[in-house]
């Protein structure tokens, strides 16, 4: 397959009007789409949520003439591409020297109706949702119910249900957690609180949380479960890219960086 033809499938799913909408609706900065275009036949297809050397080194050994991430491999500006040159000029070039590009779907697919975010609460266990950014497709943070259970054996699932062994929790392990409100990678902030307060949650999940703001939660008696970054967007992005991937007819891998689980 062209590699126009793969990004008119995912832009289906998560078209980059959402980025778009995100951006100029709530004051975010985006750069997803493509971001290295090698003119190459795609024959199998790497997802990974960063762009990261073992992705690109997987991508390499493997053969495949595509990586997309979640996280842009390209954020901002960068002033050469260089294989001695830092560590993204460096991955960067060996994309190019050995014909495999890059597309990156972020804020679009945090966003998207089945997308990262969505895919949080249901790893959660969530039902009934309210979302806090609402777009005209899609949106990001939510608020909702849950079956009801101790904060412990909430956390418990959490840490199984994402993989992670380097979450924090905050909070009686006997708290009974009905209602929960959670954003997925950096989602925390006075917005955010104020959101879930206002529905009246037992537990917040998230991820980069500052203290001030567990603070501010705990104080108000909700409990706390902050992810990496990482574990908060993994399960979604790969749950999420595989419905967007399902009708194309390539092989389609997912890379996990374990170390930050």
């Amino acid at each position: 397959m062209q590699l126009n033809e793969i990004i008119s499938v995912c832009e289906r799913f998560a078209p980059l009007s959402i980025s778009k909408e995100y951006c100029a609706n709530f004051g975010h900065y985006d750069n997803s789409g493509t971001i290295l275009n090698c003119g190459n036949k795609i024959n199998k297809i790497l997802c990974s949520l960063d762009f990261s050397l073992g992705a690109v080194k997987e991508a390499l050994d493997g053969g495949y003439g595509l990586i997309i991430t979640h996280h842009p491999a390209i954020f901002g500006g960068i002033k050469s591409i260089d294989e001695e040159g830092d560590e993204l000029s460096k991955k960067l070039a060996l994309c190019i020297k050995n014909g495999i590009s890059v597309y990156s779907c972020h804020l679009n697919l945090d966003a998207a109706e089945q997308g990262v975010d969505y895919f949080l609460m249901k790893g959660l266990g969530g039902k009934e949702e309210k979302v806090m950014d609402k777009l005209s497709q899609g949106g990001y943070g939510r608020a909702y119910s849950v079956c009801e259970q101790t904060f412990k054996s909430f956390y418990q699932n959490a840490i199984k249900v994402f993989n992670s062994n380097k979450c924090r929790v905050y909070g009686k392990d006997d708290k009974i957690i009905k209602k929960v409100a959670s954003f997925c990678g950096a989602g925390t902030d006075e917005k955010a609180i104020n959101f879930a307060l206002l529905n009246g949650v037992d537990a917040f999940v998230s991820s980069d949380m500052k203290h001030h703001n567990i603070t501010a939660l705990c104080e108000k008696g909700v409990a706390v479960i902050e992810l990496t970054h990482y574990a908060s967007e993994n399960y979604g992005f790969i749950n999420a890219c595989k419905i967007m991937l399902k009708n194309i007819s390539l092989p389609v891998k997912y890379h996990t960086d374990e170390i930050y689980l």
